[in-house]
């Protein structure tokens, strides 16, 4: 796998546009909601592509050098899955100037900035259907989607549609890409956004465009356009299919992400826990794992912080794990700041720029985790393996290691004290009495010839290192 090196050394933010921050209030639509109200799939609370320049400061401050943008293109929603034009930035969010000044900006702080991409579908205002719903059969478009007959009901309730949607969607028709056509428009939009100077797509569903040559192509374009592109797909499972030099440089990790969301909320045993995350180490191997993306929340899933009930010493054990992994972590914005909601559209909340909103202490811990991460050459290169609960029942034991040193990544999913041993390369004591957690929390360490004991207190964790393995 030829990954792009700075996917590895990035922190990722995603940003949902609408909802992240409103920097200039003249392309607000009309019926504009107050920001902060509760979120529907419907009104608009007025983000933008100003608003997010305007908080590169508070990303940068965070330790973030990557950004994953939901879709920007012109749409009807506030989602804007439903793409009307690939070429156009949606006014409500700014033009293509201020879209071109936004990643001047980001590529000037040393930053990157993907997109997302849809191609599964559309929007029913996307040129080629509208001209399919204007001239029916006689559409040089027909074979652009799957109609089944006429008319198509694309906007009639209760009537069955004879176009395929996704998932059955009437606004949402579903594209033909086995025509070449399509192909063609969907490769040039690729390359053009690339050519513009974006660092990568987040591809939408990809596994439902199941053709392995579309994407093998559409990889050929990308990367002879910029070859350190990072191409991620949206993929829920462990299929390894989907990371490779014909697809994609990683996948959004939800496999990792359930299993530590589960384990933490008692619904797995930390014998789960470990099956699980070898079983993603054996489908995808050592190297493959560089590439994946990282994440606890999304805009397609609950908070993290509803999901762990406000609890604190969790939501700090859950980040750190995450970032205790191969692959690029992601923050889903607002998460850093203890935002809560529910499914979407509840997950899709304004930005609460309030501070006194804020969960100061979670920021901070996520921001020390970054800066750790940032400092550690070995949890962004190093190989990692686990090493089997002992001791107690509900203690994780990672290592990271290379270049002749090794880290100890240690998290006590009980809620009761533990003390944990971890066996030393030296037995030199003068040697192991520097064994330390980089996050600096003050743990009882004893150290006793070539073993240290660390006594963890209930639902804490650290990454220990001596240096030397």
């Amino acid at each position: 796998m030829n990954i792009p090196e700075w996917v590895k050394d990035s922190i990722f933010y995603q940003i949902f546009p609408d909802r992240f921050a409103n920097g200039d209030l003249t392309n607000d639509p009309p019926n504009v909601q107050a920001w902060g109200s509760p979120p529907d799939p419907i009104h608009f609370q007025g983000g933008d592509l100003t608003g997010i320049e305007q908080k590169l400061d508070y990303l940068q401050d965070l330790g973030i050098n990557a950004i994953y943008l939901n879709p920007i293109f012109l749409s009807p929603s506030t989602h804007r899955y439903n793409t009307v034009d690939y070429y156009r930035i949606d006014p409500k969010l700014g033009t293509l100037d201020d879209f071109r000044r936004l990643l001047k900006k980001v590529h000037e702080r040393g930053m990157r900035l993907i997109l997302d991409g849809v191609f599964n579908h559309c929007g029913r205002g996307f040129f080629a259907f509208n001209d399919v719903l204007e001239n029916g059969k006689n559409s040089p478009y027909i074979d652009w989607f799957f109609v089944r007959g006429f008319p198509l009901n694309a906007y009639s309730r209760g009537k069955a549609t004879r176009y395929e949607g996704w998932w059955g969607f009437k606004s949402l028709p579903k594209l033909n890409t086995h025509q070449p056509a399509v192909r063609r428009y969907i490769y040039e939009v690729a390359r053009y956004w690339v050519e513009e100077g974006i660092d990568g797509w987040r591809l939408d569903v990809p596994n439902e465009i199941d053709d392995d040559e579309f994407w093998a192509e559409f990889r050929q374009v990308v990367k002879s356009a910029n070859p350190n592109a990072y191409l991620v797909g949206e993929i829920w499972d462990l299929l390894p299919r989907w990371v490779n030099d014909n697809h994609f440089d990683g996948v959004m990790h939800y496999p990792l992400r359930s299993a530590i969301l589960d384990v933490l909320r008692g619904k797995t045993g930390i014998n789960d826990f470990y099956a699980r995350l070898l079983q993603i180490e054996q489908t995808y191997g050592q190297e493959s794992l560089f590439g994946l993306y990282l994440l606890l929340g999304s805009h397609d899933t609950e908070r993290v912080k509803t999901l762990l009930n406000g609890d604190a010493q969790k939501l700090r054990l859950a980040y750190l794990l995450l970032f205790a992994f191969p692959g690029t972590p992601s923050i889903y914005y607002g998460d850093e700041v203890g935002m809560e909601g529910g499914r979407d559209p509840d997950c899709r909340g304004a930005f609460p720029w309030d501070e006194s909103e804020w969960d100061h202490d979670l920021r901070q811990w996520v921001q020390k985790l970054i800066e750790i991460r940032r400092q550690t050459p070995l949890l962004r290169r190093g190989k990692w393996k686990l090493l089997e609960p002992a001791n107690c029942d509900g203690i994780v034991r990672i290592i990271r290691e290379g270049g002749g040193e090794q880290l100890f990544i240690l998290a006590n999913l009980n809620s009761e004290p533990c003390r944990v041993k971890i066996p030393t390369a030296s037995d030199d004591p003068t040697v192991n009495k520097n064994f330390r957690d980089l996050l600096g929390n003050q743990f009882s360490v004893v150290v006793n010839h070539n073993q240290v004991e660390i006594t963890l207190p209930g639902l804490s964790g650290g990454y220990f290192s001596s240096g030397l393995l």
